[in-house]
């Protein structure tokens, strides 16, 4: 099988030759640019600089050679822009390491720390002294009166919340005329450059939108307090994201495989909301969302969702979701295998295969391999699995543990 072939035939629940495997795939399956340097130097791989891709992560874009030694089967699709070295800036990681950031971005280095800035100069987010990752600074509409608000500059405030103004590459792109040909031409030139899956992220975020705009403790009474002004709300988001998807669709569709969409449901213990609280708020849009998708594409549906969402599952599959990741294993109630027991016939686990709480940064490389080898057997089982950790690799996790992960897979389908 291609790469391309394994990852559909484990959507699509059929039989695959090996377990597929994600590393760097989307911004949830990724690894911080400092343990992506010393994975590197693990590895003996000496070429290449780090190319940090999500600055609010730190991510780093994983090369060729990496993908090779692990057999990755999927790549994200923003590796078709930014191909010249004048698209990057040079820049150090916390660390202290050189790095290169997207030329698009523009940080403010201060004694106070590193401050992320919009295109306006304000400053949106905070790499604090010491701090591995930026911080939200501004919820641009926190202090609204929420009960009467009109929503009329919507857009205007969204350009102020700190995620949207260091997108991936690929998600810096307008998407007007001139835009959405630049993201086909670079969709199209991956696709004919490679055999592994694509995967295109769209976003289209509801509930997390929404906290971004108002901050989190005040949506969340909202939610109580002003059910129809929260449906208002809820309306023109799925609109524009409606108007947007239509558009980005047309332009990349036919050169991607998975397109990813995320909402963050779930804490450690449980679902930030009850299943009642998402099938009436949420449930509805993403229904019209993942609807759309399917009447204009054969793509595959994927949402990022953390935490202990297993009491949400039944009504996220009902809404069209087909792969959910990063599958939390260490959360109250995501038991690997009751997961596969009650889902996996209709639901493709997209992750789940190594905790990086605390077994992949505390265990042994033995103690790791130990552990993905009972993830895989339970998860692989009669396919609907595509391998990934569970979430990002933070910088405090040793090489060797990375190395005798992907081992582990690799001897369990070998």
């Amino acid at each position: 099988m291609t790469p391309r072939q394994r990852i559909i035939r484990a959507l699509n629940h059929s039989p695959v030759d090996r377990i597929p495997i994600d590393f760097g795939g989307h911004r949830s399956s990724g690894i911080m640019a400092s343990a992506y340097a010393d994975l590197k130097k693990a590895l003996g791989i000496s070429s290449g600089d780090i190319y940090v891709y999500d600055v609010i992560q730190q991510l780093a874009i994983i090369e060729e050679p990496v993908l090779e030694a692990f057999q990755v089967d999927v790549v994200e699709m923003g590796r078709g822009f930014l191909l010249d070295e004048k698209d990057w800036q040079d820049r150090r990681l916390p660390d202290g390491r050189p790095c290169k950031i997207p030329a698009y971005i523009t940080i403010e280095n201060t004694a106070q720390g590193n401050f992320l800035l919009n295109d306006k100069g304000v400053r949106v987010g905070v790499q604090k002294p010491g701090c591995l990752y930026f911080e939200t600074l501004v919820y641009p509409m926190a202090n609204r009166d929420f009960e009467h608000e009109t929503f009329g500059d919507l857009e205007a405030m969204e350009e102020l919340v700190m995620w949207g103004v260091a997108p991936h590459p690929g998600g810096h792109i307008p998407l007007n005329d001139d835009g959405l040909e630049e993201l086909k031409r670079g969709a199209k030139a991956l696709r004919e450059s490679t055999d592994r899956a694509i995967f295109g992220l769209f976003g289209g975020s509801l509930f997390e939108g929404s906290q971004n705009l108002f901050r989190a403790d005040h949506f969340m009474t909202y939610l109580m307090m002003y059910p129809d002004k929260v449906h208002q709300l809820l309306e023109l988001l799925c609109d524009r994201y409606l108007r947007d998807l239509e558009l980005w669709i047309s332009a990349v569709g036919p050169y991607i495989d998975i397109i990813g969409f995320g909402d963050d449901f779930g804490g450690q213990t449980g679902p930030l909301i009850s299943p009642a609280t998402y099938r009436e708020f949420f449930k509805p849009y993403h229904k019209r969302m993942w609807r759309r998708v399917r009447e204009l594409s054969n793509l595959k549906i994927n949402l990022h969702c953390c935490g202990a969402i297993e009491p949400l599952l039944d009504d996220l599959i009902d809404a069209g979701v087909n792969a959910i990741n990063p599958v939390q294993i260490s959360s109250r109630g995501m038991d690997t295998a009751l997961l596969k027991e009650n889902y996996g016939d209709r639901l493709c686990f997209w992750g789940g295969g190594c905790d990086t709480q605390s077994v992949l940064p505390d265990g042994t490389p033995e103690e790791v391999k130990s552990h993905v080898k009972h993830q895989v057997e339970i998860l692989g089982q009669n396919s609907g699995h595509v391998f990934q950790q569970v979430h990002n690799i933070m910088a405090n996790v040793p090489p060797e543990n990375i190395i005798a992960m992907f081992q582990a897979v690799h001897s369990f389908t070998a």
